[in-house]
């Protein structure tokens, strides 16, 4: 059997965090990022999601499906959506911290309904806040087909909140 390799590349900015961060919102942060001011993290573009849009208690991201997100059995890798369900879900959360405060995911929670493949396209991921205390905070969110409508797979997280230092 022959097999044709295939490569993907991507670059990213240096992850680097404005010195003035403590002094914005998490919401604030958030849309600096979708306002190209400060750079998106590397493993979005690793794995090959964006945020799309902020706004108190809700994220919104998109990512591609594809052959390099593959498990063995040829679909996309059940991690894939653990990591664009964690990703929404604790931005949603920190649109609703005031400066100076950050979380940190403790418990994420995933039921997968389907497999997604190269050709499902991509999937956008809502993630809508339940909870924002001083100590904890909770989300939920759903992972949908853009080009069919289909729930491929939901969760919510239970996030520790901190101070910034």
């Amino acid at each position: 059997m022959t097999t044709t390799m295939q490569s993907r590349t991507h670059s990213w900015a240096p992850p680097t965090i404005p010195a003035d961060v403590a002094e914005m919102s998490g919401l604030e942060f958030l849309q600096a990022m979708l306002d190209g001011k400060i750079p998106a993290p590397p493993i979005a573009g690793t794995l090959g999601f964006t945020m799309l849009k902020v706004e108190k208690g809700l994220a919104l991201f998109e990512g591609e499906t594809g052959e390099h997100q593959y498990n063995p059995m040829g679909t996309v890798h059940g991690g894939y959506f653990a990591t664009l369900l964690d990703s929404a879900l604790g931005c949603a959360i920190m649109t609703a911290l005031p400066a100076g405060r950050a979380y940190t995911t403790v418990q994420l929670n995933i039921n997968m309904i389907r497999p997604a493949f190269a050709h499902t396209g991509p999937l956008r991921c809502e993630a809508k806040t339940l909870h924002v205390g001083r100590t904890t905070a909770t989300a939920e969110g759903s992972l949908v087909g853009v080009n069919d409508g289909k729930l491929y797979a939901h969760g919510t997280t239970t996030c520790a909140v901190f101070p910034l230092k």
